[in-house]
């Protein structure tokens, strides 16, 4: 019986090396001759490493799992269009690509092996794979600014009938199709407009394993925290043929690939990130729950040192631009802060109104973003007091330094410069309000460690009310 092998997201688990050769070793061990192994994007950044390496650590990983495919998601663009045409150049996985087009307009890196569509045999099973990236990249991510992204949906139909027409035209036929999507939210709307067997996401970081509109719908989650594992069966039919189903492994227990691990740690050693910054004595959490979960420590961190750099009257952190990983716990370095946010993005200064603050404030709540879960929480401040009801969607009370914003005054808030490009998570924010810059936000973060040490508490600077969601406790 086909199978699918399926990955996504694994981002920050390069930063630790061992964990990234489990990962490689689960995978491995799922594999085998009835088997293809495929990602669904973010698979070369962000991480300390990726940013070390400009993203090249993946080709040791697909080395080492014998990756055949994978797409595009929004951080592969992370260092510009060149550096990822040179990585697809040199990898021995193939990417697809459907709807993600160059600076002239044409079909994003088909010089350099990129195809819209291609068909595998599967344990003797003609298999057609089709990528898609999300649309709003050139929003989400700076550096893909130059690209552009075309209709998920349409890009997906025209691809299918394309790799359609060629099965027929071989005389082969085709057994099973398979989109590999870096969508989130947008996997949905291709299940209920297309005819295909199973999409196999990414991008929203919360595993997945569900049917709609008849079609297998996964997601295997962040950082390598499962490997999916699809059976692909027969081609589904109305008559209750078998259909495709699918299981999520952890890679606990897995045996590490050997070689892998060193390898890896080969390519950090060229750069000097080990020293020490700062000391925690109670460990400081990043989980996603953590991060998207309202106020919490690492949180007030960030924010803290963005105001500080600059000056400012509030510091804004958006919780999507923390990465996940281990906690904090004793020594700090700066390989730590740079796994935290592995952007080279400067923080930013934006001088606003207080109307526009209070939208900002509002906007941390994000209830129209699409990459994320429902009860997801997408900001952190400093020197601000937020008081949100969800049940309303009403931001209830807003103060700067104690004090009621005033409508008809200006604020200076310090951002990620990320925040001023993308109209995706804080559209009041954009470039005409950038009056300043410090330094990269790593370095930002570095310097206030040296300064005030790592120390952040939760202070009730964010109070989230008629809302139960939150699992995991905030520290």
């Amino acid at each position: 019986m086909p199978r699918l092998v399926h990955y996504s997201d694994i981002e920050n688990v390069f930063d630790t090396p061992e964990r990234a050769a489990r990962l490689a070793g689960r995978i491995r061990e799922l594999s085998g001759p009835d088997a293809a192994v495929v990602a669904t994007g973010d698979t070369t950044a962000p991480g300390v490493l990726s940013l070390v390496a400009t993203g090249r650590q993946i080709l040791d990983f697909y080395a080492a799992t014998d990756t055949l495919l994978d797409t595009f998601g929004n951080h592969e663009f992370d260092y510009g269009p060149d550096p990822l045409r040179s990585l697809i150049r040199d990898a021995t996985a193939t990417f697809v690509s459907a709807n993600v087009r160059d600076e002239s307009g044409e079909p994003f890196g088909r010089a350099e092996g990129v195809v819209p569509w291609t068909i595998r045999r599967v344990d003797g099973a003609a298999v057609g794979f089709v990528g898609v990236t999300d649309p709003a990249t050139h929003s989400l991510n700076p550096m893909a600014a130059e690209l552009s992204f075309d209709d998920p949906v349409v890009s997906v139909r025209d691809a299918l009938a394309e790799l359609r027409k060629a099965a027929a035209e071989a005389g082969d036929g085709l057994d099973h199709t398979v989109v590999l999507s870096h969508l989130g939210a947008g996997d949905d709307d291709l299940a209920r407009e297309l005819d295909v067997d199973v999409i196999l996401g990414g991008h929203v970081h919360s595993p997945r394993n569900e049917r709609v509109a008849d079609t297998l719908l996964v997601r295997p989650g962040v950082n390598g925290e499962a490997v999916v594992e699809v059976e692909l069966g027969e081609a589904a039919t109305a008559d209750g043929e078998p259909r495709p189903a699918a299981t999520l492994h952890e890679p606990d227990g897995a045996e590490p690939v050997d070689g892998l691990a060193g390898a890896l740690e080969g390519r950090m050693a060229a750069a000097d990130l080990g020293e020490v910054v700062g000391r925690v004595t109670e460990p400081i959490e990043r989980t996603g729950a953590v991060v998207h979960g309202g106020e919490c420590r690492v949180g007030n961190f960030v924010a803290d040192a963005f105001r500080w750099a600059l000056d400012a009257d509030v510091g804004l952190s958006n919780a999507g631009g923390l990465r996940q990983g281990d906690p904090w716990a004793g020594d700090v370095t700066k390989a730590d802060l740079i796994s935290l946010i592995p952007f080279e993005e400067p923080v930013a200064l934006a001088s606003i109104t207080g109307a526009e603050l209070r939208d900002v404030l509002r906007e941390m709540a994000a209830p129209d973003v699409d990459f994320g879960e429902d009860a997801w929480w997408h900001g952190h401040v400093s020197n601000a007091q937020v008081v949100w009801d969800a049940d309303a969607e009403l931001l209830l009370e807003a103060t700067v330094g104690g004090e009621p914003i005033d409508p008809e005054a200006r604020y200076t808030v310090a951002v990620s410069e990320y925040l001023l490009h993308s109209d995706h998570e804080f559209p009041t924010l954009a470039q005409r309000h950038r009056v300043d810059e410090a330094g990269i936000q790593y370095e930002v973060l570095a310097d206030y460690a040296r300064e005030h040490g790592i120390d952040p508490r939760i202070e009730g600077r964010i109070e989230i009310r008629n809302r139960d969601a939150i699992a995991e406790p905030r520290r």
